[in-house]
């Protein structure tokens, strides 16, 4: 008899979802079966079933397909941390960049 897997690890106080949980939620988000998925990706429909189980791991390129296919980046797919992206520049930001003065 195996035993469950967790759904979530904690770190700290904060859930921090499994890759396998992580998978799933992305392809649902995209709104996607686990055929359609796996038709765009190119792999089995029973692969993206064991994968989201946790029954075994996909290797980069899987993830890669899996990222691109749904429209989340990577890095979150990978270790469930947000991509952080820099602020866009407020046209004063810009100003004082071309000109050297504020």
């Amino acid at each position: 008899m195996s035993t469950p897997r967790p759904a979530l690890a904690v770190a700290g106080n904060i859930p921090q979802f499994v890759l396998s949980d992580r998978l799933r939620k992305a392809r649902e988000s995209a709104e996607m079966t686990q055929t359609e998925l796996a038709d765009v990706i190119g792999i089995s429909r029973r692969s993206v079933s064991y994968y989201e189980s946790g029954e075994s791991a996909p290797k980069r390129p899987q993830l890669i397909a899996w990222a691109m296919a749904t429209g989340v980046s990577l890095s979150w797919l990978e270790t469930g941390q947000p991509l952080i992206m820099s602020p866009s520049p407020t046209p004063d930001d810009q100003a004082v960049r071309v000109t050297g003065r504020s």
